[in-house]
């Protein structure tokens, strides 16, 4: 068996399960958040049910509309917080202790190795960076995991992904991921389990392994996953707070497809309007301007980028024609940030921090654009309307990219500034 199916037979008591198969597994947690816990708590209520099936399992995070933007997003944070007050939850983050969930999870240690997590948000393959199993679901699965702690899945067949050869400067997790997407297109793994692996993999930063799981989704993925290893085993050692199983694939494993990259030829990549598959070699964009830049998200919001982007705008301004918004993913990441001097830099750029928030990621708030305006983005979408007005378009890039086009005014690399 493949990892992916060693984690469902063990959660489903079963000692096989295949590609395919129609299967009832236990799940380890199940998270929602402001946009979609409020469907789940509704229909929780309209089964009948009486009580969560763990106070401890189950995670309610506003992090999309939050802080609440107007009266209809303060509404819905409320039912988070109410339900979680009647149903004594355990995990219930409120603004000031809270961050994007599919940052916050990881570094509090609520989601390790060897789990198998549902989430209302389909970013929740993130967590298959830790070598769990972790996939996106509906409002209406999560109510009924929520009562139930099950749910149904139909096996994915897994798919491989072997990376191999050395980075190039300032190329990381978000050009891999977005490279890959540009070869396979956003359905070429759909309903797969995107299995990553190989040298450059077992040599990747945990941070560099959450953003390319992460975007697993955008390739069409059920999810992805990562064997653990020595780096995954150092994240979780003093965070974990229940006890990792480290599962890993056999050797005889079957995959549906399995595809091999030399990384040493994959260039500093941008995704371009409005596929997150439409991605051309940042050398070959100079002559897109751009009028707001991004640097956050649960792709990108987490400390090692907040360096990445600080030590490329350190001693330099933000071009007067784009405004720089900042956003640290998590409460303990922005303090982190204070403490190494990292918002000093960006502020002293002239660019704006914010709190921990999803914000104009998914055209929310922070950062809306409009008609005509053009967005480099650390965030994992740029369909259209995606962060603003249908007329706008967003490009999307690693950390380094993104600040040295806030410098740059268009999109450039940061070896034009000669790092």
């Amino acid at each position: 068996m493949t990892i992916t199916e060693r984690i469902f037979a063990a959660h489903s008591g079963k000692k096989n399960v295949s590609a395919g198969e129609l299967i009832n597994a236990k799940v380890d947690l199940v998270l929602a958040n402001d946009i979609t816990a409020p469907i789940a708590i509704s229909e929780f209520k309209k089964i009948g049910a009486q009580d969560v099936f763990n106070k401890d399992r189950v995670a309610f995070i506003p992090d999309h509309f939050a802080p609440q933007k107007d009266i209809k997003a303060a509404e819905q944070c409320k039912m988070l917080r109410d339900f979680s007050r009647e149903y004594h939850l355990g995990l219930y983050f409120e603004v000031g202790r809270m961050g994007i969930e599919h940052a916050l999870l990881p570094e509090e240690g609520l989601v390790v190795p060897g789990d198998l997590i549902i989430g209302a948000d389909s970013h929740t393959c993130t967590y298959g960076a830790l070598g769990a199993f972790s996939t996106g679901v509906g409002s209406t699965d999560v109510a009924a995991a929520m009562a139930t702690g099950e749910c149904w899945f139909k096996v994915p067949e897994s798919m491989k992904f072997v990376y191999y050869g050395k980075l190039n400067t300032w190329v990381g997790g978000k050009d891999l991921i977005l490279h890959t997407i540009g070869d396979i297109g956003v359905d070429g793994a759909l309903y797969k389990a995107m299995e990553l692996e190989g040298e450059t993999i077992r040599n990747l930063p945990m941070y560099g392994r959450l953003t390319m799981c992460n975007m697993a989704i955008e390739a069409g993925g059920k999810s992805a996953i990562i064997v653990p290893d020595r780096i995954t085993k150092a994240y979780v050692r003093n965070r974990a707070k229940r006890t990792p199983v480290f599962y890993k694939s056999d050797k005889n494993a079957k995959y549906g497809e399995t595809r091999e990259y030399d990384c040493s030829k994959i260039p500093l990549t941008v995704s371009c309007p409005h596929l997150p598959s439409n991605t051309r070699p940042a050398t070959e964009l100079f002559d897109v301007s751009v009028d707001q830049v991004v640097i956050g998200s649960c792709t990108n919001g987490r400390l090692e980028d907040l360096r990445e982007a600080a030590q490329v705008m350190k001693g330099r301004k933000v071009n007067p024609n784009v405004r720089m918004i900042v956003i640290p993913a998590t409460q303990r990441i922005y303090r982190q940030a204070m403490k190494e001097k990292l918002l000093d830099i960006f502020i002293e750029a002239e660019a704006v921090v914010s709190t921990p928030t999803c914000g104009p990621c998914l055209g929310g708030h922070m950062g809306i654009l409009a008609k005509g305006e053009r967005a480099i983005a650390t965030t994992n979408r740029n369909f259209v309307g995606r962060m603003g007005h249908p007329g706008s378009e967003v490009y999307l890039s690693n950390p380094a990219v993104a600040a040295a086009s806030a410098v740059l005014g268009r999109i450039g690399t940061p070896g034009e500034l000669g790092l």
